[in-house]
């Protein structure tokens, strides 16, 4: 079994302080990092996805012309509207500084006309590069973290299933955004259904 551990947009602008804050993100920090200890230690693959949005990219509710967190459409796709965040180059987009170093980073959200949840695919389905880096690396298991639980861990847990990894989601490693107060647990019940496992750090073995 090859295993890779992979982290989903802990970057500022989700952290506390950012313009798009997921609120107690502060909390999955020290998490994640006893977790890239781990799989440094066993010469594991740590990757980190990351947003990388144009400044005129058009989920923003600033260029759509929408309200913060209203659903619309993009390109015949559904889209809620974000505040501008982790847009190319500024330091919004960087990965939160108390995070310890990764191995590779994957960058998604950058064609200003769709969005990009997943880490492996935009909502159009546009592929990025993290499958063909998981399959020169023969990663057949993933243990994925970050952020945020109902929207782009969701939906990067649900294609790596659909693509036939295994699946571990780290609950703790984990925080929502809560626009409605249950989708988190939603979306945890979901990628259960589907096959992950989801469990707790403590109970994680490597």
């Amino acid at each position: 079994m090859n295993k890779a551990l992979l982290i989903v947009d802990v970057q500022n602008d989700f952290c506390e302080g950012g313009s798009l804050e997921v609120k107690n993100s502060s909390n999955i920090i020290p998490v994640i990092n006893k977790l890239i200890d781990k799989f440094k230690q066993r010469s594991y693959p740590v990757i980190a996805t990351k947003d990388w949005h144009p400044s005129n990219h058009r989920s923003f509710a600033s260029v759509s012309g929408g309200k913060i967190g209203e659903l619309g459409v993009l390109n015949g796709i559904p889209q809620i509207w974000w505040p501008d965040h982790c847009i190319q180059g500024t330091p919004g987009a960087e990965l939160h500084p108390d995070l310890k170093p990764v191995d590779t980073i994957i960058h998604k959200g950058s064609d200003p006309e769709v969005d990009s949840y997943s880490g492996f695919f935009s909502a159009s389905g546009q592929p990025t590069n993290l499958e063909d880096l998981l399959k020169k690396q023969e990663i057949d298991t993933l243990y994925i973290v970050g952020l945020a639980t109902d929207y782009c861990v969701k939906f990067t847990v649900l294609d790596a299933l659909s693509l036939g990894y295994k699946v571990f989601v780290v609950k703790d490693g984990c925080q929502g955004v809560n626009l409605n107060s249950e989708d988190s647990e939603l979306a945890l019940s979901k990628m259960k259904k589907k096959g992950a496992v989801i469990l707790p750090s403590t109970k994680l073995e490597i």
